[in-house]
Order: structure tokens, then sequence, then C-alpha cells
């Protein structure tokens, strides 16, 4: 089911804030509270919305190393790799993509000791066949946040 217009502008409040409460999402967008509720659940239920997260004000969400780490994986051996990585919270995402990789991960990590570790960890994960690294030495332009 393709969300609605209140669905969006459902989606759009909680993206500003997950925490709002339903009542507060209710009034913002004039609609009883029972609407919200059965709202969210079907946009939870139909994968529309997946999850709810945390976003780190400036200080705290610019760890001092980024990186994009281009991933080679065995053949069939995607879901394993990606149930893996996925354990790793300096991981901030993960995307297939064509060409050269199968992957492309974006890590972000305290420090170039912790982004070391984490690349050796990423290596020995079974399937790993070849890992590319490229640390972000300036972010030129950022539309994400």
């Amino acid at each position: 089911m393709e969300p609605d217009d209140l669905d969006r502008q459902l989606i759009s409040l909680l993206q500003a804030d997950a925490r709002m409460a339903t009542a507060d999402l209710a009034r913002k967008l004039g609609v009883a509270r029972t609407t919200v509720v059965a709202r969210l659940a079907r946009l939870q239920r139909t994968g529309v919305i997946v999850g709810y997260t945390v976003r780190l004000g400036a200080d705290a969400a610019q760890p001092a190393v980024r990186a994009h780490v281009g991933i080679t994986v065995q053949p069939r051996s995607g879901p394993a790799v990606i149930a893996a990585l996925q354990r790793l919270p300096e991981l901030v995402q993960l995307s297939s993509v064509s060409g050269e990789f199968d992957y492309i991960a974006l890590l972000q990590a305290p420090s170039t000791q912790r982004l070391d570790a984490l690349l050796d960890t990423i290596g020995q994960v079974d399937g790993v066949l070849k890992t590319t690294t490229s640390v972000v030495l300036a972010v030129r332009i950022d539309r994400q946040g």
C-alpha cells in the first residue's frame, strides 16, 4: 500500500522527532490519536517504517575518522556478510553497488586505531574476499543533515 499524504506528513514529523508522543503527532496532523496509532501500526507492518533511531548533535555525530570501504564477497555469501557487518556499531551505512565491489560501507570511528581494528574485523568475516578503504579527509558538501 502506497503511503498517502497523511502518512507522508506523519513520517516527516517522526523523522524530525521520533520520540514525539502520539497525542502531539495527532494534534499537529489534526487527526485523532487513534488514527495516528493505526497509521503507525500499518506503516510498520507494511515495512514503510522499519525502525526508530537517535540522531546525534554536530559534535557527537562526527567521530575523528570516517572511511568508505569497498567490500568484495564470495558468490552467495552476501546475506551472511551483511549479518556480520550489521553487528558493528561503527557501520553507518552499507550499500550494495555495481562495479568493482559488491558493497560499500561507511564507517565512523573515534580513532585510526579503531578504524584499523574494524578493517581487520571486516576482512576476517567469512565470505569477504577483499576490502579497499578510502579515508575521508574532508566533507565538501553534505546534504544529509
